[in-house]
């Protein structure tokens, strides 16, 4: 009896945690007992776990918005780093009170390789965006910006906004913020996430930076970026722009 609560209660956190996409444990060790996959449910934790369960299920089926074209994940750009990228450049203003000149999103953040058209559930952008990163607001010298975008560059290009630029032997040349040459000298205000901004994904250069952090979750920009679409009628699209592209 004992084991079994242990498994189920093992399977109730990695259930509600992924929201729907299970993992089921193969075998753990814990304090000389082995657990394994092999034994009976205990039916009264599963009556008891129910209600959760069906909860969470009704939470994510929810339908929030309409994709009108796949979304693909794709270096040096893709349309679901785009869109992502978006999301935070749009609610920047909003959620910290100044103009975002860029936003940013590290690839390998990415957890969907495709978003296929069609409606789009709150649990889809649970499986996009699993993690509770934050969005950070960092205002960053153009000398130091460059550095991060010839990083971006040599991991073969992340998701921008606001900004385009050349990938060219691994660094980034060509730079526009807001279709202007980067300024070396000048201040950007920077919009990224909290584990970028702390030198996440080898961005060393810019845990040294300042940090204005509200709170708001990367998965929140993007659930209001299509709840604010769908306020103006528009389904869900990308417009294809020249963001990051290769000699």
């Amino acid at each position: 009896m004992l084991l079994n609560r242990i498994r189920l209660a093992l399977f109730a956190t990695v259930f509600f945690a992924s929201c729907q996409t299970v993992q089921v444990p193969v075998k753990a060790d814990y304090a000389g007992y082995r657990i394994t996959d092999s034994l009976p449910k205990d039916a009264s934790l599963v009556a008891m776990m129910a209600p959760y369960r069906d909860s969470v299920d009704k939470s994510m089926n929810i339908v929030i918005g309409m994709l009108d074209k796949p979304l693909e994940k794709r270096q040096p750009q893709g349309a679901l780093g785009d869109f992502m990228a978006d999301a935070l450049y749009y609610n920047a203003k909003k959620k910290f009170g100044v103009e975002p000149d860029l936003a940013v999103v590290n690839y390998g953040g990415i957890r969907l390789t495709q978003v296929p058209a069609g409606l789009i559930t709150r649990g889809k952008v649970f499986e996009l965006m699993p993690f509770d990163n934050l969005v950070v607001l960092q205002q960053i010298k153009g000398d130091v910006l460059k550095q991060f975008l010839d990083h971006t560059a040599a991991a073969g290009g992340w998701p921008l906004a606001g900004v385009s630029m050349k990938i060219e032997n691994k660094k980034a040349t060509d730079i526009l913020i807001k279709g202007k040459p980067l300024d070396l000298d000048k201040t950007y205000n920077l919009i990224n996430s909290d584990y970028v901004a702390n030198g996440g994904d080898n961005a060393a250069m810019l845990k040294a930076i300042p940090q204005q952090n509200i709170g708001y979750l990367m998965r929140d920009a993007i659930f209001d970026y299509i709840i604010a679409l769908k306020a103006q009628g528009k389904n869900i699209s990308v417009t294809e722009q020249k963001r990051v592209y290769a000699q």
